[in-house]
């Protein structure tokens, strides 16, 4: 990151530090042993790589490259324990309805949705419950994916309020993106034909 920002400086520190060795009294064995002036040896590409090798060593070269400055964009949430550190984690009750049959339910949605991609545009048919089935399907796989990324990052007991900002407007986002889906079903070509168009322009 430092040698994207400040490549400059970077340079500048090394060819410093380089330069120093140049003009001390002890040279190393891979300096040439000819007397010549220190702008013309500093010129050389090979010697100059040969310079900065020198004149710092390895961690310091590999650390220049990969440290930062660490910046907090947001500040910190409120950092609340509960209990003792001996607690157990608490362990939600068991419910088929959230575990194994969401899961399986996510994953035939998405499976679903590949014949449907294919289906109307392999066949060369343009049905309208076809089509209705395909924005349903995506609406559905949509609404999942976005739930999921609610409930992963915006955990209930530290942030709340915010989850349910988030959760109501993910629902209000769905009601919409369905409402308008079916308009264009109703009142339009569909979803498929206007793919179909595009495709063709």
């Amino acid at each position: 990151m430092v040698s994207i920002v400040r490549p400059a400086m970077l340079r500048q520190t090394c060819f410093a530090a380089a330069s120093k060795r140049t003009f001390s009294t002890k040279l190393s064995s891979s300096f040439p042993t000819k007397t010549k002036p220190a702008a013309s040896i500093l010129l050389r590409p090979v010697v100059r790589n040969t310079l900065v090798k020198d004149a710092l060593p390895c961690a310091v070269r590999v650390a220049a490259f990969h440290a930062s400055g660490r910046r907090a964009i947001l500040p910190p949430l409120p950092q609340v324990i509960d209990g003792t550190a001996n607690d157990p984690a608490p362990v939600p009750p068991a419910n088929p309805s959230h575990g194994s049959y969401h899961w399986t339910f996510e994953r035939l949605v998405s499976a679903g949705l590949i014949p449907l991609t294919i289906a109307p545009f392999a066949a060369g048919s343009l049905n309208p419950t076809m089509d209705a089935i395909l924005c349903a399907t995506i609406l559905i796989h949509s609404h999942i994916g976005f739930e999921s990324i609610v409930i992963d990052y915006i955990p209930t007991k530290r942030l709340p309020k915010t989850r349910v900002l988030f959760w109501w407007g993910l629902r209000l986002a769905t009601v919409m993106v369905g409402v308008g889906l079916y308009e264009f079903e109703t009142n339009d070509v569909g979803v498929t034909e206007a793919i179909k168009r595009i495709w063709h322009a």
